[in-house]
């Protein structure tokens, strides 16, 4: 089997409803979306995290017109949204891609936030169904890869064990250089990145370390 990952960039839009606007409003912020999938009625649900104002998320919902039903959550870990929505052209061929291929679509899907519009995909199957898939994206989304290699499911497994922050928190240390040897990065650093203290950070790798090592442990 084999993993890719891969990034997406839609021309215009997103693949999220209502997702230009929440681009653009500084009280708001995307981060992770759980599920999205196409129903047979052509239309679409999602499950999604987001930070910042769940007032101001729900107006920018309520008053969107390719929304046709939605809930948002307060949570402790920031805001989830349930939306059902009617996808745009784009958005349709692309799920429309998990019913003619046989792939796994590897969630969370993440957005990017060094570009716009951007998600990062994983996708999970054979290497001739992969590349069929990757071949039947629409013209006007461009794509980027990021990550081939093997599947390895304990890798998957171990990821599922964190939360969307400590994912977050992991995926920032290890780009910015804090577990490569020499050590190229500190707490601050990752700090930096993230808007976070450096205490909030060291108590985040304390708790994502001992339960990553536990479980590793334990399946030895």
């Amino acid at each position: 089997m084999r993993y890719v990952k891969i990034v997406l960039i839609p021309e215009s839009g997103g693949l999220h409803p209502a997702e230009e606007r929440l681009r653009n409003e500084p009280a708001v912020s995307e981060e992770v979306i759980l599920q999205l999938n196409l129903l047979d009625d052509g239309t679409a649900v999602s499950l999604a995290t987001h930070r910042g104002d769940s007032d101001r998320l729900r107006e920018i919902l309520d008053t969107s017109d390719e929304v046709l039903d939605f809930e948002v959550l307060d949570t402790e870990d920031g805001i989830q949204t349930y939306i059902h929505f009617s996808p745009n052209e784009t958005t349709g061929a692309l799920l429309g891609l998990t019913r003619e291929h046989e792939f796994v679509i590897d969630t969370p899907i993440r957005w990017d936030p060094d570009e716009g519009g951007a998600v990062q995909v994983g996708l999970i199957g054979d290497d001739e169904t992969v590349q069929r898939a990757i071949e039947d994206v629409p013209d006007d989304v461009r794509l980027e890869l990021e990550q081939l290699s093997e599947y390895d499911p304990q890798s998957q497994e171990l990821s599922a064990l964190l939360t969307e922050r400590q994912r977050e928190l992991l995926d920032t240390a290890v780009e910015v250089g804090y577990y490569e040897v020499p050590r190229r990065a500190t707490h601050e650093d990752i700090a930096a990145e993230l808007d976070l203290s450096t205490t909030t950070v060291g108590e985040h790798l304390r708790k994502i370390e001992a339960r990553l090592l536990s479980e590793i442990a334990r399946s030895h």
